[in-house]
């Protein structure tokens, strides 16, 4: 079954008992390892368990196919239902887990991590398309639902925040779900007895190291600050920042240049098309966007975009260098004309 992207959470707190496998898939590692221990913890109390909890890699299976189904079957020593991880699985699964399906147990739980699959990915359309397992994508979140994620992670320890530390948080927080995560409890720690979180508190405890790099390196590439650039790229990698959180924040920030000179195209002020832009831009960055759109045309961004677009596809393949790779794309777009 394919889970709507509305239903992901309400699955993920309690998932349709007909889903006897449940894969994980998508570039959001760290919302990816999130839900798979939520999804855990409603089979096991204990993810650790080595009684009630197998984990197998996806390449051990199509090596040995049997083992599946003798992991899913086999009886608890100490009772209750037993939980199944697969770890690291590609496509080459999908053979293994078309058999499995045909009988799969109902006292086990499979769940299945992958990375990024496209729609026509065969382990991904098995599971969308059999009655008695489901397929949840993990995507980096976009400005607009990051803001319900901030919010209701904030609201579970009694936080509150205004408007304008929202709206930072949700320009200046980027990277995976876990990187996400972290930045908030660096917050609440920093906030301590104080529950209502103003801007100063964002920018205090947040302001520097992954989420302002990100910022600085976006601004920087579009600005055509080649060596700023450079500068906050390293500073990501070396803090682990994945170059595919580069690439999606160097898009998003593209396409909402796009949005905005494509609405003074049409004759709109610059500060009525600015205005449209949800979230609205954050107002120390308000002079260096509109600098921005005079330095990008609608065809420059279109070819930007497609450049974007073909490194992310190409730091996909396996034993590419992705950071060399990477940098040598994005040094190229801060110097172009």
């Amino acid at each position: 079954m394919k889970i709507p992207p509305r239903n992901l959470d309400t699955f993920v707190r309690s998932p349709d008992p007909a889903a006897r496998v449940i894969l994980i898939y998508g570039p959001d590692d760290g919302l990816m390892r999130a839900r798979a221990k939520a999804l855990g913890k409603t089979v096991v109390s204990d993810l650790n368990d080595p009684f009630n909890v197998s984990v197998l890699k996806g390449e051990d299976l199509v090596t040995d196919p049997a083992r599946l189904n003798d992991e899913a079957n086999a009886i608890s020593m100490m009772g209750g239902d037993r939980l199944v991880r697969i770890e690291q699985a590609t496509k080459t699964l999908t053979p293994v887990l078309k058999a499995y399906l045909d009988s799969p147990s109902p006292h086990t739980l499979v769940i299945i991590e992958a990375g990024e699959l496209d729609a026509k990915d065969s382990l991904r359309t098995l599971c969308e398309k059999s009655p008695n397992a489901a397929a949840l994508p993990c995507y980096v979140a976009d400005a607009r639902s990051l803001g319900g994620t901030v919010r209701a992670v904030l609201s579970e320890e009694g936080f509150s925040a205004s408007p304008d530390a929202i709206g930072w948080l949700t320009e200046n927080l980027s990277g995976d779900h876990g990187r996400v995560l972290s930045e908030l409890n660096k917050l609440k720690i920093y906030m301590g007895e104080q529950k209502r979180i103003e801007l100063q508190h964002v920018q205090a405890a947040c302001g520097t190291g992954g989420a302002l790099a990100m910022d600085d390196f976006v601004y920087a590439l579009t600005g055509k600050q080649a060596a700023d650039m450079l500068r906050a790229f390293t500073q990501m990698t070396e803090e682990g920042v994945p170059v595919i959180s580069m690439i999606r924040a160097a898009q998003y920030h593209l396409r909402r240049l796009h949005i905005t000179q494509a609405r003074l195209q049409k004759g709109e002020s610059l500060d009525a098309a600015m205005n449209k832009l949800h979230p609205k831009v954050f107002f120390k960055y308000e002079q260096p966007f509109k600098s921005h759109l005079q330095r990008w045309s609608l065809p420059a961004i279109a070819t930007a975009l497609q450049k974007l677009s073909e490194l992310e596809a190409r730091s996909k393949q396996t034993g590419t260098p992705v950071d060399t790779l990477s940098a040598q794309a994005f040094l190229s777009l801060a110097k172009s004309r």
